[in-house]
């Protein structure tokens, strides 16, 4: 029994790792090699948990949306205008920009999605669809109309944002960015907001 806890915690250890690499870096950042350095293991200890890298990919996406799910339960609990503004502007600032190992993985992931495993590219989208879903559940509470358009709308036009702010060098720039998203998003969900030329 502790054997298997034992296990089970390496296991977890090896994803919390690969999750951040990933998260920073996209699945270039998980070499094998590096990732059981940096989880203080053994190079030849990653066959006990995964059978390849790209079994390794397939389940540290998986592992990430679960996070990430949680998260946005936790944002979005209340149903209520006030928890939508506040995930809004939670994802789309500064400091989920500057910290990418410790954010939605979707802005790191989108581009070479399509290019991943069967396996990898299944958990993606059933990750993509959760969040939709949890989006559109709040939108219904609130009765804005086509919640489920809406919520793909207001993710794929959040994601694109942060991938944006973060690919430009210059802070000003990346800050006007997610500035303007946030404004264009709450305008559009009815939170007031007026958008900011510039």
């Amino acid at each position: 029994m502790e054997a298997l806890n034992h296990k089970a915690r390496t296991r977890q250890r090896i994803l919390a790792e690969a999750a951040v690499a990933m998260r920073e870096q996209g699945t270039e950042g998980i070499g094998v090699a590096a990732l059981m350095k940096r989880a203080g293991l053994t190079h030849g200890g990653f066959y006990a948990h995964f059978a390849s890298r790209d079994d390794l990919v397939a389940n540290v996406i998986a592992y990430i949306f679960e996070q990430t799910l949680e998260k946005l339960r936790s944002s979005l609990q209340s149903d209520t205008a006030e928890g939508l503004s506040q995930f809004i502007d939670a994802y789309l600032s500064m400091a989920v920009r500057n910290a990418p190992g410790e954010s939605c993985p979707l802005p790191a992931l989108s581009g070479e999605a399509a290019r991943l495993s069967r396996t990898a590219r299944d958990n993606f989208a059933n990750g993509v669809t959760q969040m939709q879903a949890l989006l559109a559940k709040c939108l219904t509470t609130l009765r804005l109309p086509q919640p489920d358009v809406l919520a793909v709308s207001m993710l794929s036009e959040m994601i694109g944002a942060m991938a944006l702010a973060r690919a430009c060098p210059h802070e000003q720039h990346a800050e006007h960015i997610l500035l303007v998203s946030r404004q264009s998003i709450k305008h559009r969900v009815g939170l007031g907001e007026n958008i900011t030329a510039g």
